[in-house]
């Protein structure tokens, strides 16, 4: 028997004073934590929800979070973590696809309205037995049938609760990920898979009881997800939420709990470094701080040489993917490091770089990137011919081009697909450009990602219009922005009379980005 709430449990055990989550001036320990999962898995199991049953998750960085993630687990359900960007039409496809039986979202904000999404999303499910959300709500949220709030799930149930026996290889949460054949795919990733890369993430970034850390990057993310909650979780580190980076709230935070460790996308460094305040005393966040890791997309080496002669902490590279639960390579500090790299397999993964053959390329060769071990994915929901595809021969194949050095340390240099990387979230030009062929001016689209200071990547629209048909880029962005989850709108549209293609009608993306 494993499963994954167990390091809640056991933190419960041993650190059960010990502040576990902090947000603003609500300070919850682990013993709290673990109680409140305790009422959420009861609740569930009052309503219907059994063992293997896929459930839904829409939250910001909140303690809600975590006490539903683990509720759901000890129950003996799936987590479905859902961006809180998507669209009601994303978020019905999503909790479609996932067969889900329940779905918590969170009400959100003025500016982004999670509940309205997640209600209209809710209401397009198809017809499912038992199916029901959950809303964290204070009062009655809406007259639909089905939904109620999370005080009257948990209301009169016990904070004890005996967790459901879950074998190692049983699926413990889905994330969704895409590519550019398609819709998104859901990454079923085991209990296994997430017990040991936490315990990994922990041991990479050598968190101990007495660390702080920051979580602001999204916890619906496999990087947060992993390296930080339940690497974390599983440490005894406390964790102080940011629902949404800001460079000013980072320094607070840091200054205020005294921060010693921070994870964050390549874009996250640069607007710290470019932060002009002077309200902070930076000499003694620099103290505290022990280090700091980088990942969703390659961190410049001038923004990494520059953090680091500011505030004198080592900002540690990885590699991964939310099919590898995440971490696949990463510069350890106890092997070394060398910027600009990803680093060295770590413990119990198998990396090598093949042809298009899947034969193994000599040292200092491009390929592309496959690895095997015990972070790999079951597979993707309900995708045997994606399966076949990408696990073929027993090795993940990550689609991205990369080299090894002589000294054993990966580079990524290329990517097989064509997905772009905007601030560390993956936008797919493919589902982009379904949404945008839907616009009744549009005739043919092609999306790609154009380099971008701040963001890395930016999304780019190339459209031709239809004959006849009239619209101005500035309506074809506020029109895909209503439609699609806001990191994934394009910030650039070009009107062109035509797109290059091949003899065979393939549009040739490589001249437009060039062009």
């Amino acid at each position: 028997m494993l499963n994954l709430s167990v390091i809640i449990e056991d933190s419960a055990r041993r650190y059960p004073n010990k502040d576990a989550f902090v947000f603003m001036d609500t300070r919850l320990t682990f013993a709290q934590i673990n109680g409140a999962a305790n009422q959420v898995a009861n609740g569930l199991v009052a309503a219907g929800i059994k063992p293997g049953d896929k459930v839904g998750l829409s939250c910001f960085n909140l303690p809600y979070f975590p006490i539903v993630f683990f509720g759901i687990l000890k129950a003996g359900g799936v987590v479905v973590p859902l961006s809180v960007l998507l669209k009601k039409d994303e978020i019905a496809y999503h909790l479609n696809d996932s067969d889900a039986k329940a779905y918590f979202c969170f009400e959100g904000t003025a500016e982004l309205p999670m509940g309205q999404m997640g209600h209209a999303g809710f209401q397009e499910v198809d017809a499912c037995e038992n199916f029901f959300m959950i809303t964290a709500k204070p009062t009655d949220p809406s007259s639909i049938e089905g939904t109620k709030t999370l005080g009257s799930l948990m209301a009169g149930q016990s904070p004890v609760f005996e967790t459901t026996a879950t074998s190692a290889e049983d699926t413990a949460v889905i994330i969704y990920t895409s590519g550019t054949t398609g819709r998104p795919k859901g990454a079923e990733l085991t209990h296994s898979n997430l017990m040991l890369n936490g315990i990994l993430s922990a041991d990479l970034m050598g968190g101990t009881p007495e660390d702080v850390q920051l979580i602001v990057l999204p916890l619906f993310h496999i990087f947060a997800l992993t390296v930080l909650m339940i690497a974390g979780v599983y440490r005894g580190v406390e964790s102080i939420l940011l629902p949404r980076f800001d460079a000013a709230a980072v320094f607070g935070l840091m200054q205020k709990h005294g921060v010693t460790i921070f994870a964050g996308v390549p874009t996250m460094y640069w607007g710290l470094l470019n932060y002009k305040g002077d309200e902070f005393d930076y000499k003694s966040i620099a103290e505290k701080l022990r280090v700091c890791a980088s990942g969703g997309a390659s961190l410049p080496v001038q923004v990494m040489k520059d953090f680091e002669e500011r505030f004198k902490v080592p900002i540690i590279e990885g590699y991964g993917m939310s099919e590898g639960s995440p971490v696949v390579t990463f510069n350890q500090l106890s092997v070394g490091r060398k910027p600009g790299s990803i680093g060295t397999t770590v413990w119990g993964v198998e990396v090598k770089i093949v042809d298009e053959n899947d034969q193994e390329v000599p040292v200092g060769e491009k390929g592309e990137l496959l690895y095997r071990g015990h972070n790999v994915m079951k597979g993707y929901y309900k995708r045997p011919e994606a399966n076949a595809e990408t696990l073929r021969g027993g090795w993940m194949h990550s689609g991205d081009v990369a080299i090894k050095d002589e000294d054993g340390f990966y580079y990524i240099v290329d990517r097989t697909k064509d997905m772009i990387i905007r601030g560390g979230l993956n936008v797919y030009p493919r589902e982009v450009e379904e949404v945008m062929m839907q616009h009744d001016a549009i005739s043919l689209v092609a999306v790609i990602g154009v380099p971008d200071e701040q963001f890395g990547e930016e999304v780019k629209a190339c459209v031709v219009l239809k004959e006849g048909a009239s619209a101005t880029p500035e309506e074809i962005i506020a029109w895909t922005k209503e439609h699609i989850a806001a990191y994934k709108y394009p910030r650039v549209v070009e009107l062109m009379d035509a797109l290059p293609m091949t003899a065979t009608g393939k549009i040739l993306k490589k001249e437009l980005r060039v062009s």
